[in-house]
């Protein structure tokens, strides 16, 4: 029979086991070398108790070992970059000076960022986004990608009156409007991210429903995460008033990597690798759980050539508000660079010396929304690109 010294070595030793099993951050594992996996995480004030939560954080990183993590409520830019610096194998980027509290944090070994920009952000644009939206531009693999990462307004009481542009539904609702007309101008072709803290559930009833003018829109847009809205409590993203408010949305181009085997799409109980779980991780970390889409990418999908994209026009910023700084390609011949407003009328137009190789565009009288530049060489237009100006 085992004496009480046993017991008490055995019962020791079960203690030291378990607490280190529940300190574990690996049972976290979600991404893997063959898939792509963006993530999107609300870090509520970001850091909420200091080197504890940079501390928490930097484990679960590591231990979910994904691709891209879109981030929201990042409260101190100086400690997020302070972290980003000493995450080996990764790299981060939040906007300097910014109120918006928007960040990324991405794989440099497999990640190759192309830009990442703030759009909406004029004055007129507070209401639907009071953080404008942060978008990512990369390639992962030699393809094209783009994120959209949001964090839209908060509260409301679940109705949604348009008659009232202050209603926080309504704010809502225009912000998907905008998102939506931004990536059917920009990005018609694209495949393309919407991530964030959306403040609002995919479930709702069609006539207060804020996503509606996405989702109805089958064909080109899925809200990958539907099915986790619609189902147990338990897995949704925002456990303490129990709702689902974190959400991921493709679009067409990347149905086929989503139905292809491997590819899922979770509410990540980060709790799990935190001893004490949810209470610890909430009062420490965050008081939402991250949602990530990880994709298995079938053979043949995007640009078969993406060395084609140096034939292309280059705008930045863009959107604009002042000016914006448009690349030309190398060509032959005599060129113009020509800008029309939406109707086709045209607003600038600029004959190119001989090897220039940009021009700038100053907007001074210029109304807001979206133009065309074209390039045309001897008489005929040959490229083009999209413009938005904002006031």
């Amino acid at each position: 029979m085992p004496t009480l010294k046993k017991l008490s070595i055995l019962l020791i030793f079960w203690i030291i086991c378990y607490s280190s099993e529940s300190q574990n951050p690996k049972v976290l594992g979600f991404g893997t070398d063959s898939t792509l996996e963006v993530i999107t995480w609300n870090l509520e004030q970001f850091p909420k108790e200091g080197q504890v939560t940079i501390d928490y954080v930097t484990n679960i990183i590591y231990a979910l070992d994904v691709d891209v993590i879109a981030l929201q409520e990042i409260g101190d830019l100086t400690l997020f970059n302070q972290m980003v610096q000493n995450l080996d194998g990764y790299a981060g980027y939040a906007v300097p000076g910014s109120y918006t509290d928007l960040a990324y944090i991405y794989k440099t070994s497999t990640v190759e960022i192309n830009r990442i920009y703030e759009i909406y952000t004029a004055s007129s644009y507070w209401a639907p986004f009071p953080r404008p939206p942060l978008v990512l531009d990369f390639k992962y693999k030699n393809l094209n990608f783009i994120v959209l990462n949001n964090h839209l307004k908060c509260c409301g009481d679940g109705v949604m009156d348009t008659g009232d542009p202050e209603d926080e539904e309504t704010r809502r609702y225009r912000a998907c409007i905008l998102l939506r007309q931004y990536i059917d101008e920009y990005f018609p072709d694209n495949m393309v991210f919407i991530v964030g803290d959306m403040n609002d559930e995919l479930s709702d009833e069609v006539s207060d429903n804020v996503f509606q003018i996405i989702i109805n829109d089958d064909e080109n847009y899925l809200f990958a995460d539907t099915d986790i809205a619609n189902g147990n409590s338990s897995n949704w993203s925002y456990p303490d008033w129990p709702s689902h408010l974190d959400h991921i949305a493709i679009t067409g181009e990347l149905f086929p990597a989503f139905e292809n085997q491997g590819s899922e799409i979770l509410t990540i109980k980060a709790e799990q690798g935190v001893s004490g779980g949810w209470s610890v991780y909430e009062n420490n970390v965050s008081d939402h759980r991250p949602v990530g889409i990880k994709l298995q990418l079938p053979g043949g999908l995007g640009i078969d050539n993406p060395e084609g994209n140096e034939s292309r026009l280059s705008c930045f910023p863009n959107p604009l508000q002042e000016s914006t700084t448009i690349g030309i390609p190398p060509y032959t011949g005599t060129a113009v660079i020509c800008i029309s407003n939406a109707q086709g009328r045209p607003v600038y137009s600029e004959t190119l010396t001989k090897g220039q190789s940009s021009i700038t565009w100053n907007t001074n009288g210029i109304s807001s929304g979206f133009y065309s530049v074209h390039l045309i060489i001897d008489g005929k237009a040959t490229i083009a690109a999209k413009l938005m100006v904002i006031r």
